[in-house]
């Protein structure tokens, strides 16, 4: 049976996957640790043409093959425009809300290789000098990216080498307390990647082979929608997104479970793959909830909307705040680990 060492793990691979800033559309050097740490594991794993990662865990039975899909590209933001002072009008990556964005430190990788710091701040941001501060509606508009470097003017900026399409990235500030809480941005969706990589060094460790043949897809696009919708391998009749599992007002997760979407802005989940997953938790003695999402969407949607004829599911550990500064904890690790290991009879 799986163990807590395995959690530890999920966390180290997540913590360690954090640091790399992966906004949607940038992503490739996210791609590539994760690509080298499942073979490292003794998996084979292929960049697709896309930039995901498509990994075989193996199996025997490949008529009813099962894929996992995680994603490690987050929200962030881009360039728009160089204002006339030398501050940045950013448009966001994803469903980044400035709401969320205020008064975080980001980083700006030009395309010459160079990373500049900056604050994302509300324009006259000075509570002294602003006496609409309160009252500013927060939007990408009313928001700018100051820049930690002597600019004054569009070209001071330019001559940085800053030009607009350039990525903007978010800092995570990532945290595990004493008691097991887990807090970052953007646990949505690396804890998942993590988890994956924990349940992929239990395979190896064990020696254990998945008598249905298994791949894991981690994505790059699904902040925009369309992450799971390419690298669907031939055999593959079923698909479980392994992303966050919501936590907040009217929803029975917590993040110490792991929780099990039964319907989502999307519509309902394989009726079907519900039930089996259901079981499968009660089998492996993982703490669970059933949930509805109201405002949700995940990599196995896009699946569908590719026109791929496989049943669907959609699990993780419970998140909190998500879009925002996330929080979780070791308990829903675990427990998305046994649901991964009841599922699979492993």
């Amino acid at each position: 049976m799986i163990d807590q060492n395995y959690a530890e793990f999920a966390w180290e691979m997540t913590a360690t996957l954090l640091s790399i800033d992966s906004p949607s559309g940038f992503t490739q050097r996210a791609a590539g640790w994760v690509k080298e740490k499942f073979e490292s594991l003794g998996f084979t794993a292929d960049i697709t043409a896309k930039g995901g990662i498509v990994v075989d865990l193996g199996g025997e039975c490949t008529a009813d093959s099962l894929l996992l899909e995680a994603h490690t590209d987050t929200l962030g933001a881009m360039v728009s425009e160089i204002k006339g002072n030398g501050r940045l009008r950013l448009t966001p990556l994803g469903g980044m809300s400035a709401n969320n964005g205020e008064a975080e430190n980001v980083w700006v990788y030009t395309r010459n290789g160079k990373v500049i710091d900056g604050t994302c701040q509300l324009c006259n941001a000075s509570v002294h000098v602003n006496k609409d501060y309160s009252d500013t509606k927060r939007s990408f508009d009313t928001m700018e990216v100051v820049l930690d470097e002597d600019v004054n003017s569009v070209s001071d900026t330019i001559a940085l080498g800053i030009e607009v399409g350039d990525i903007v990235c978010f800092e995570p500030r990532t945290r595990r307390t004493p008691s097991g809480y887990l807090k970052s941005r953007f646990l949505d969706d690396k804890l998942s990647v993590g988890i994956l990589l924990g349940f992929a060094k239990y395979l190896s460790d064990n020696s254990i082979t998945p008598e249905r043949k298994t791949y894991i897809h981690i994505t790059v696009y699904e902040e925009v929608g369309h992450g799971g919708s390419a690298s669907i391998p031939e055999g593959v009749t079923e698909a479980i997104s392994v992303d966050m599992g919501c936590v907040g007002d009217g929803l029975n997760c917590t993040e110490k479970q792991v929780s099990i979407c039964a319907k989502d802005s999307g519509g309902p989940y394989s009726y079907e793959v519900v039930g089996k997953l259901i079981a499968a938790a009660k089998k492996a003695g993982a703490d669970y909830a059933v949930d509805v999402y109201p405002y949700y969407g995940s990599d196995v949607e896009a699946t569908l909307h590719s026109g791929a004829d496989i049943r669907h599911g959609l699990i993780g550990a419970g998140v909190y705040a998500s879009h925002g500064y996330e929080r979780s904890h070791m308990d829903g690790i675990m427990n998305t680990l046994k649901l991964l290991c009841g599922y699979l009879e492993v």
